[in-house]
């Protein structure tokens, strides 16, 4: 296409050239990362009916889990209110807000990574210069994760159609809804900042708000008609009632804050130059406190650490102060029973539903020490490590700072976890903190693969989010699928002491920890031989 051409075309047209050819570019680079999330969303979902069958079978059972939800206010502020006894109803009472959270969080990680990330590493600024309007780039962020959402919405209906097809519709379209409108938060938020870390951190600050909000909102009420429901969108997709006489007209709700949030990041995309942003970041001092790699590790990093802390020890408090009327609410229902003690052993109910509440947190801790080992990655691509590196900075000195971050704080997580559950439930508070700890390992060895996909093959380096995200598949849906044991040792956590309520066994956490040495060993050996990336 000549210049002249690209010239005469009116200014809408000409601002959106190129989207097609980034689109395809992005779900290339995304050729891994989407179909996961996608997938492991889709199978949480999926397999729910046929557990909640063998749990609730029959109608005097769902009646009587309907009745404990309308009294138990905690467990409600975990999962939402129940709307219906058919599996239907169950299915989207059971997984709903989980299945929205994740997809928004598979919404903000594309949005981010195809815009403020490209920006910061200069990809953009190159891909500008040639035929490629300057709506283009953030058009096809938002249609890759449009195409995730979509196909995760196609999974949905397809495979609860057989409980009702007008709700498996209505709960896959609200899904992705969901995960649209905080796609399109990404969207606002990478404009407003100038650090890909930052947009993540505070679009993912946002779903912790709106799970907030959902969550006090449900444990006031039993029926979502509270006001702090209403302001949330996870709120939004509980109270489309899918399979329980479906509100069609939430969905409208959905789709115009995701409409309204995309013109205004396009209006803001609009009025600034590229790479800059609205809310630049403060120039931090070359000396005194960032006299080291890890003083300076630190400082970038703080931020995320503290947030993730935050909602550890918030998750923590929750989690103990329901222990108790889980075990009530499970009452005599054996399977309910067999599934839990699956997740955290053969112990009493409440023991065995601390211990299951533990290896989750360490899951998603998981979540956190991938995030913080693939900052090297980023300052690598960015640019940003080789005036440090230029330096007498070695790149094990340099790494080092990041591992001492992310793997402390790890184990910081985890502590503040174990507080809070020990906090929450009021009793044994070392036998808690012992079973938040003794996740530890395993953390630290899916931390282990981050830093030796990061070390020796770069390229391959966001791999490590598959990693995480089967493990973490392994240790949510494994359990109630009653999944092989040889399944579920390839998760790193399955092999863990069942704690509290089980006995203490040293061998595998040592294993563990070795292992995770070895590979950080081997990761650092890699980066020390091979050449940066350009």
């Amino acid at each position: 296409m000549s210049a002249t051409a690209f010239a005469v075309r009116p200014t809408s047209t000409r601002q959106l050239a190129g989207t097609g050819v980034l689109l395809r570019f992005a779900l290339r680079r995304d050729r891994v990362m989407i179909p996961l999330w996608v997938g492991v969303n889709a199978l949480m979902v999926l397999s729910m009916p046929n557990t909640l069958k063998g749990l609730y079978g029959t109608p005097a059972e769902r009646a009587d889990l309907i009745g404990q939800m309308a009294t138990n206010s905690s467990l409600r502020a975990m999962v939402g209110p129940v709307f219906g006894d058919s599996l239907g109803a169950l299915t989207a009472w059971r997984v709903g807000v989980y299945a929205g959270a994740l997809a928004a969080v598979a919404g903000l990680l594309v949005v981010v990574r195809h815009t403020r990330d490209e920006e910061e590493s200069g990809r953009q600024e190159m891909v500008a210069s040639g035929m490629v309007g300057r709506r283009a780039s953030l058009t096809a962020a938002l249609l890759a994760a449009a195409v995730a959402n979509g196909a995760l919405a196609l999974l949905v209906t397809a495979g609860l159609a057989g409980q009702g097809a007008a709700g498996a519709l209505a709960f896959g379209l609200g899904i992705a809804g969901v995960g649209m409108v905080f796609a399109t938060t990404a969207a606002i938020v990478a404009q407003l900042t100038e650090s890909a870390r930052l947009a993540r951190g505070l679009t993912a600050a946002v779903l912790g708000a709106a799970f907030v909000l959902r969550a006090a909102g449900d444990s006031a009420t039993d029926d979502g008609s509270s006001a702090l429901t209403w302001a949330s969108p996870l709120g939004w997709l509980t109270n489309l009632r899918a399979f329980a006489g479906e509100r069609w007209w939430v969905l409208g709700l959905l789709v115009g804050a995701a409409l309204v949030q995309g013109a205004v990041a396009y209006a803001l995309a609009d009025r600034r130059d590229l790479g800059m942003s609205f809310l630049p970041s403060r120039p931090g001092p070359a000396a005194g406190r960032l006299g080291s790699t890890g003083a300076l590790a630190w400082r970038l990093q703080r931020g995320s650490v503290l947030g993730w802390s935050i909602g550890f020890l918030l998750a923590g408090l929750v989690y103990g102060g329901m222990a108790d009327g889980a075990a009530d609410l499970l009452g005599d229902n054996e399977g309910a029973r067999e599934i839990f003690e699956r997740m955290g052993g053969e112990s009493g109910l409440t023991d065995a539903f601390l211990a299951a509440m533990a290896g989750m947190l360490g899951l998603v801790a998981a979540l956190y020490v991938v995030a913080s080992v693939l900052r090297l990655h980023g300052e690598e691509t960015s640019g940003r490590a080789e005036p440090v590196l230029a330096g007498s900075v070695g790149r094990l000195r340099w790494a080092a700072g990041h591992l001492a971050v992310a793997f402390g704080g790890s184990a910081l997580l985890m502590l503040l976890a174990g507080a809070g559950l020990a906090l929450g439930h009021g009793e044994r508070t070392g036998a808690i903190l012992g079973a938040c700890l003794v996740q530890v390992p395993a953390v630290w060895v899916i931390g282990g693969v981050a830093v030796l996909l990061y070390g020796v093959a770069p390229g391959a380096a966001m791999g490590a989010w598959g990693v995480a995200g089967a493990v973490l598949l392994i240790g949510w849906v494994g359990p109630a699928l009653d999944m092989p044991r040889a399944v579920l040792d390839l998760s790193p956590f399955g092999h863990l002491p069942k704690l509290p309520g089980g006995e203490m066994a040293w061998a595998p956490v040592l294993v563990l920890t070795v292992l995770a040495v070895a590979l950080v060993a081997a990761g650092l050996a890699g980066l020390r031989r091979r050449d940066l990336s350009t």
